[in-house]
């Protein structure tokens, strides 16, 4: 199992470059909250910085390895994810919106992911009825000490996908 831990700050429009760092205390890579533009960063202000809802993962040298957008549509919310790396797109929507903390589904057209999402433990990613990865927040008075486990049996293995979902669905939400 791989392990990944980072410091998110406690304010969810933090756009601070935050350093992610595996088992052996090495930095991996990086994950930030983006706005492309301030005029965007002023309004979402005024809609408690849910409404933009984007976060890159790229490498430690800055290039994009993933990231996952809030998209609003007629009434309907759900997320775009993007891989650098394979190129895949992901839809990430919520299954089951009527109950109180929906599951999501995680699909490239092809792969079916789904994540249980839990306020007080770990969310759980499962491909197959089967965990492959867990995310954590743990609140601690000025930031969240996050944490991601990927099982070794996970057909996606890159930290990258499990971090920008875990912060714009878990970490923000909708």
């Amino acid at each position: 199992m791989k392990t990944f831990t980072y410091k998110q700050p406690a304010t969810i429009e933090s756009t601070q470059v935050v350093e992610i760092v595996n088992e052996e205390e090495v930095v991996t890579s990086t994950v930030q909250r983006i706005y492309s533009n301030g005029l965007k960063k002023a309004f979402d202000r005024t809609m408690d910085y849910r409404y933009f809802v984007q976060f890159d993962v790229c490498t430690v040298e800055g290039q994009r390895l993933f990231t996952c957008k809030k998209v609003s549509r007629r009434g309907r919310v759900y997320f775009k994810g993007k891989d650098f790396v394979t190129g895949k797109d992901y839809m990430i929507a919520y299954d089951g919106w009527q109950i109180m903390i929906p599951d999501l589904m995680i699909t490239d057209g092809q792969q079916k992911i789904m994540l249980n999402k839990e306020m007080e433990d770990w969310s759980v990613f499962t491909c197959n009825e089967q965990p492959i990865a867990r995310w954590q927040a743990v609140f601690r008075e000025t930031y969240f000490d996050i944490t991601l486990q990927i099982e070794a049996t996970s057909p996606i293995q890159h930290e990258a996908f499990f971090i920008a979902i875990g912060q714009a669905v878990l970490f923000v939400g909708a």
